[in-house]
């Protein structure tokens, strides 16, 4: 699958997972949030090794720096989550602004970065990458909680190459 179309899909794919999460009944908070945490984890380490470093040698770079100051935010935010019991007076609002950030940086991408890569890299390379991410996010799966590795990211932005 085309990068741009996988990255996308896989967007409003963690947005459902959000809202189905931030509506479960508190018993069920922790299971949702390890599934939102894991897909949410698998799709930034694909961003940040695969994606990011394609697109950064073609003119992206004030686009993809703050792009991973995002990536930072909403790490520390699952790794606060993580930590909190589900039925913590703040793990409400704090999943609320985990879901606020998440589509805001989807629309950064989507309206600024994605155009910009639609014109600088072409269709078979763009088909590389998302084999590259998928292939990348699959092995994250298979090895367990990738969201345990991410919420170990947290004292800093990840660094362009």
């Amino acid at each position: 699958m085309e990068a741009i179309q996988l990255l996308t899909l896989q967007h409003r794919a963690l947005e459902e997972r959000m809202k189905t999460t931030l509506h479960a009944p508190v018993e069920q908070r922790s299971a949702c949030l390890a599934q939102v945490g894991d897909h949410l984890s698998v799709h930034l380490a694909s961003e940040e090794e695969v994606f990011y470093p394609a697109v950064h040698a073609r003119r992206t770079e004030d686009i993809l720096l703050e792009s991973l100051e995002e990536h930072l935010s909403l790490k520390r935010l699952l790794a606060d989550l993580m930590a909190l019991a589900p039925d913590d007076a703040t793990w409400e609002a704090k999943f609320k602004v985990l879901e606020e950030q998440s589509e805001h940086h989807h629309k950064e991408e989507e309206e600024h970065l994605f155009p910009k890569v639609l014109t600088l890299i072409d269709l078979p390379e763009r088909e590389a990458l998302g084999r590259d991410m998928l292939a990348l996010q699959e092995r994250l799966q298979r090895e367990g909680k990738p969201r345990e590795a991410m919420a170990e990211q947290t004292d800093k932005a990840a660094p362009l190459p």
